[in-house]
């Protein structure tokens, strides 16, 4: 196989894949059976505790620890983006990006339960591969474009290869994943590429 053929194939695995970030694991059974039923945000049981208090961890200062009047605080992106499980994450931004409230990183109590509760490992498949989808969306149009295709394979591959190589490898996975052929992919094109990835919902998630 030719060397774009492999790096083809390569990034349709990892695009697949989703976003790694296992850091290993004092809480992964609680994330576990947070899964996607996340109740009031107020945390009033053993899981939510322990991720109320992961969150109030990174600004103790700024966090109170009576949440029972829901205050309005939300911690600077900077300080998402450092935690252990996102620092080393080439789509760290991304991923703070598209699940804060404001789109720029900066999370509610909230947003981070909800980043904890998609990428929980007991998610569904296709809630995973909505937020992947939006995640690898850089320009937030709704579809996949090459110049998303571009960042990604970019970062994925920390910019080790050539342009010719990227475009090339770009090219390759528009044609083989657009289904209607209109140059770009949308979230049906991305969620049928992604059946191909029987060990997507194993790799989307994060372990605290």
């Amino acid at each position: 196989m030719s060397r774009c053929g492999l790096l083809c194939q390569y990034f349709i695995s990892e695009i697949s894949a989703g976003i790694r970030a296992a850091v290993g694991s004092q809480f992964a059974m609680e994330l576990e059976e947070w899964g996607t039923n996340r109740p009031s945000l107020h945390p009033s049981n053993w899981t939510h505790i322990r991720l109320f208090h992961r969150y109030r961890d990174l600004a103790p200062q700024l966090v109170p620890l009576d949440y029972t009047n829901q205050p309005e605080v939300r911690l600077p992106y900077e300080l998402i983006g450092s935690m252990p499980e996102l620092k080393d994450n080439p789509f760290r931004q991304r991923i703070a990006e598209v699940f804060s409230e404001d789109g720029e990183g900066n999370m509610t109590l909230d947003d981070f339960l909800d980043m904890f509760s998609v990428l929980s490992e007991m998610a569904p498949r296709d809630l995973k591969a909505y937020y992947a989808f939006k995640i690898y969306d850089f320009n937030n149009d709704d579809f996949i474009c090459k110049s998303d295709l571009e960042k990604t394979l970019n970062k994925l591959t920390r910019n080790e290869l050539t342009e010719d190589e990227v475009r090339m490898v770009c090219e390759k996975v528009i044609d083989e994943a657009d289904l209607d052929n209109d140059g770009r992919l949308s979230l049906e094109d991305f969620q049928h590429m992604i059946v191909r990835a029987p060990d997507f919902l194993s790799t989307f998630h994060i372990r605290i």
